[in-house]
């Protein structure tokens, strides 16, 4: 699995959806140049070699999802997120209102914080 699986997913989207979920890919490629592309839990996402998920990414019937494989992540940004919809694991958006990169970057970094402490 991997970055044609990735590809398969985006495909069978919807062009505004396959287009901001391939924005996405690119900022989360961007921000984690050494890790794999793959699917988990049926979504796309990228892992560290060798470790363990770092986010991932998805569509809905009515929204669009950002995945950061952490049941805290969301909860202790929540000052951060804008008003968005958001569960313990899935921060909402839309094709239109897409997620800035900054709040990207933020997520990410507190993800590879998480996975650093937990590393020790």
């Amino acid at each position: 699995m991997g970055t044609d699986d990735v590809e398969v997913y985006l495909s069978g989207l919807g062009q505004r959806d396959r287009d901001c979920l391939s924005e996405l890919r690119g900022t989360l490629n961007d921000l984690i140049p050494d890790a794999d592309e793959c699917l988990s839990y049926g979504v796309p996402a990228l892992r560290l070699p060798g470790g363990p998920v770092v986010a991932g990414y998805a569509a809905f019937t009515n929204h669009l999802s950002f995945l950061p494989f952490s049941g805290g992540i969301l909860e202790g940004l929540s000052a951060s997120l804008g008003g968005r919809t958001w569960t313990k694991s899935s921060l909402h958006f839309t094709a239109d209102v897409p997620l800035p990169r900054d709040l990207v970057e933020t997520l990410v970094a507190a993800r590879l914080r998480e996975i650093e402490a937990r590393s020790r």
